[in-house]
């Protein structure tokens, strides 16, 4: 039996995730502030998630207009590479869509 896909704010996939319950129980578990974002972000939290949740009330990215914004646009994993990158900008933005929430 599978477990409901958990979706971050930004459209990842957090079940897909191989830090998932391990280092992260997903963004909105830790209201943004993720392991990765305490470590590299000034504000110790990921800007996708505060500008979406924190700073405009959505729910997530797939509910904003200006989706794909240059902060999703240029957030990019240091592992992954620029077709990679740009192949899941992709895929995100169609999670999001499919799952927006009011």
């Amino acid at each position: 039996m599978d477990k409901k896909e958990v979706i971050s704010a930004c459209g990842l996939v957090c079940n897909e995730c191989e830090f998932f319950e391990k280092q992260c129980n997903g963004c909105y578990a830790v209201e943004g502030s993720t392991f990765w974002a305490k470590e590299m972000m000034p504000t110790k939290v990921c800007p996708l998630f505060d500008c979406s949740v924190n700073q405009r009330g959505y729910h997530s990215c797939g509910n904003c207009a200006e989706l794909p914004c240059a902060t999703f646009r240029e957030m990019k994993d240091p592992n992954s590479s620029e077709e990679e990158h740009q192949r899941m900008l992709i895929v995100r933005q169609e999670i999001l869509r499919k799952n927006i929430s009011e």
